[in-house]
């Protein structure tokens, strides 16, 4: 199988088997026909293949707004459309994150190069919602505690797919970091993490500096490749 076939049934095929804590819901887009046609067409045109395996860039988990509506990662409609060529074109807001995003792969040279190179996703593919709010799992000790057999099983999944285990990048510096450190570089062995600014934090708070961390994640990719 290439790596999108094996990509496609990891996702498509994803759930989780733990109960959460009290007053937390799961958000799982997987479910969602369109959301199955936009992983189906992402890995048919970009993970076709089986080259040296790529580098896994890893978000926190899933929003509402951006991968909770397309299935993919820090990607929303518009990114889905305008830079990816799948899906119909839509008048939804853009998710401050996604353009983030879409800058860097474009400033890499677009999409093929990009996703040729890179893996883009998630630590925890699934993510949460608490009173109708994402909740980014590290947030909730409780959350956290509950979900780490979970991550550190779909981190090992994808990187048989056709990911390095020897490297990876990392959107947060902050809690997300901490959670890398103590729970997964132990597992999957990675001798080197490179630490990013999260891509919201970029947009909220430094908007202004936003190509010049373009200029980092890009790179950090080349540093890596």
């Amino acid at each position: 199988m290439t790596f999108g076939q094996l990509i496609e049934e990891f996702l498509t095929g994803l759930r989780l088997d733990v109960p959460l804590p009290d007053g937390f819901e799961v958000l799982q887009p997987y479910a969602n026909p369109a959301v199955r046609y936009n992983i189906h067409e992402m890995c048919a045109r970009y993970y076709a293949d089986a080259p040296t395996p790529r580098i896994p860039m890893w978000g926190i988990n899933p929003g509402r707004l951006g991968g909770g509506v397309t299935g993919l990662s820090f990607t929303d409609p518009h990114a889905l459309f305008h830079m990816l060529r799948i899906g119909p074109e839509t008048q939804m807001r853009r998710e401050p994150s996604a353009t983030f995003i879409q800058m860097v792969i474009e400033a890499y040279g677009g999409a093929e190069p990009f996703y040729r190179d890179v893996f883009l996703s998630a630590i925890s593919p699934l993510g949460f919602i608490k009173d109708g709010n994402n909740i980014n799992f590290y947030d909730d000790p409780s959350l956290c505690r509950a979900i780490v057999p979970f991550v550190l099983e779909s981190v090992r999944t994808q990187s048989a797919a056709g990911l390095r285990t020897d490297a990876c990048i990392v959107l947060g510096s902050g809690k997300l970091r901490t959670f890398v450190e103590r729970e997964v570089v132990p597992v999957i062995g990675y001798k080197r993490v490179v630490y990013l600014d999260h891509p919201r934090f970029v947009m909220q708070y430094r908007r202004k500096a936003a190509h010049q961390y373009v200029e980092q994640y890009v790179s950090a990719i080349e540093s890596l490749a």
